[in-house]
Order: C-alpha cells, then structure tokens, then sequence
C-alpha cells in the first residue's frame, strides 16, 4: 500500500507559506532549543547550535532533565527526558561517540530489576509533574519509555550491555500486546523501526496494524472523528491519525494504511496549522508554561512529517 500522496497546493501570493507561518511563530514562542532545531532542519542551519542548546538540560549523571520534556518539571534526570534527547540527537545525526555512552550509563542506573525503563523515575517526586504521568515509589517498566530509546539505538548501530535486557523486554511487551493505545503502540513501532530482527519486527507490525484498526486506534476519516474512540484517560480530543504512527514513509506502520487512508491523514495535519502559525497540541493541558514550551515542538514535528511524506511546507 506504500506510495506518495499528492502534494499540497503551493501557498498563494498573498498568503506566506506553512513553513514562513511556522518560521513567525517559532521565533516568537519557543525555547532555544526548538528555535535551533527549526534552523536545523529548515534554515541549513548546522548541528552543533542544536547540540549546544541540548546540553543546557544535561546533567552530571548523564541523564537529562530541567523540563526538557516540558510536563515533566524541575532539574532532576528523567527517563522520558533523556529518551528525547536522544532523538534529538539522532535526528541531528550525532547519536554516537561519548555522550552516548553517558546516556547508557545513565539508563543503565534507572533501570528497574528486568533492565529497562519506567515512565518516571521516583527521583521526580516533589517536583511539578502532570497528572497524568503519576510518580510512585517502585515503578514498573514500561515499552512506552523503553521502545523507542531501545530502537533508536540499534538504528543508529549502539552497542551497549545495557541494549540486551531492554531489548528481550520490549519484545515481550510486544509479542504481550492485545490491547494498548495510541502512545504505546507508537512506542512498539519506534521499537520494531529500529531493532535488528527485520522478519520478526515486520511479523510483529502486521499483528500490530491488525489491533490499531480493529480497536479504532487510527482515525480512518478525518471528516467523521466521532466514529474512532478516545483512548481512557486521554483528553477529548486527543485522538491520534496513521501520520502519527508513520512519521516517515519507511516506517513499518505506513503498510497498516491506504494511500487515500494516509493523504487524508496528511491533508488534516497540514489543515491543523493554527493562525498563529504553530500546530496545536491535543493531550490535556495542566499548565500554561508546559503547553507553551510543548506547541513549538509539535510544530517542528508536523512540518517535519508533513515533508517526509512529500507535502510542499514551502
């Protein structure tokens, strides 16, 4: 089912295009980082700016954290903070070398007792979080928080000891999933997009691109959201599209949909460009800093999907 949708129509003269929209509104709401990552990826602006501003959140544990991840609050190190710094290095292509060391180190030290992750570490405790990332005392592991850093590194061919009980956990986890929703099966396919065993990770897509339509976990028909379920505990309209699941059309998850099924879904994305020029967030909003600091990230992700996929951002 793979092929490449259509591009959208080129801006008209008298309106600027989604990338000088996106461009106005970066400049006047985002943090250093995003600011550089923008450069990065649509001004040719270079890599070191972006990992320069990244090590502000750094920590002398090898972890990161100062918010990075913005609904998670305070100075200390986090799992799902250093999880984004590694993608934020990969995608500047710097997922190498030293630093990546430290971060094993440090994923090595929060470790729960079957080697990997949890969604938050208890260190987290007294500082502001969201309530929806609750902190307790003995967290389990979690594929939400495990896969994609698991993935990540095998792409980028990491080798660390700590790969090896993170990886047989989040096989099980997979091969274990009969029922999930949108953030952790997009933690499966970030997982299964990067591990080495290409026949068991496109074996186990297939089952997961079964469940994802059988459980309405994709919305199918941008113009009938109403008909695809809210996940529990998800904000009213925080439903997820298969651009979600399939960021780059070499994902795995882009064979779970159509092409008309992934035109659509792209069609709706760029139709979520806000007047401002920034794309909206649609998880729930406890703070107004951690939704400010999160919009510009979503910005640079939606253009950067929207042209992976061949869509004119101009």
């Amino acid at each position: 089912m793979a092929g490449n949708p259509p591009e959208n129509p080129a801006p008209s003269a008298s309106r600027p295009s989604p990338l000088a929209r996106a461009e106005q509104f970066v400049w006047l709401t985002a943090r250093v980082l995003e600011q550089r990552r923008f450069a990065y990826h649509f001004l040719r602006g270079g890599a070191d700016p972006v990992e320069a501003a990244l090590a502000a959140y750094l920590n002398e544990d090898g972890g990161y954290g100062h918010a990075l991840e913005p609904d998670l609050r305070g100075p200390v190190s986090q799992p799902l903070h250093t999880a984004h710094a590694l993608r934020v290095l990969d995608s500047i292509g710097r997922c190498g070398g030293p630093r990546i060391e430290r971060i094993c180190r440090y994923l090595t030290e929060v470790s729960t007792h079957d080697g990997a992750l949890p969604a938050v570490h208890p260190s987290q405790r007294g500082y502001p979080a969201a309530p929806f990332v609750p902190v307790v005392d003995d967290p389990p592991s979690e594929l939400l928080t495990t896969g994609p850093v698991v993935g990540l590194l095998h792409r980028n061919q990491v080798w660390h000891a700590w790969l090896f009980r993170a990886t047989e956990f989040c096989w099980a986890a997979v091969d274990g999933l009969e029922k999930s929703h949108p953030y952790e099966i997009q933690a499966a396919v970030a997982f299964l997009d990067g591990v080495p065993d290409r026949a068991r990770a496109q074996a186990a897509s297939d089952r997961l691109g079964r469940l994802v339509r059988e459980n309405g976990l994709a919305v199918l028909d941008p113009d009938r959201p109403g008909d695809f379920p809210v996940a529990e505990g998800y904000a009213p309209e925080e439903r997820h599209y298969p651009y979600d699941y399939a960021r780059v059309p070499d994902s795995l998850a882009r064979r779970w949909f159509t092409d008309e099924e992934m035109a659509r879904s792209l069609d709706h994305l760029a139709a979520q460009q806000q007047e401002d020029g920034g794309w909206p967030i649609t998880w729930r909003q406890w703070a107004p800093g951690s939704a400010l600091e999160a919009r510009p990230m979503v910005t640079v992700e939606a253009l950067r999907t929207l042209r992976a996929h061949g869509r004119s951002i101009g």
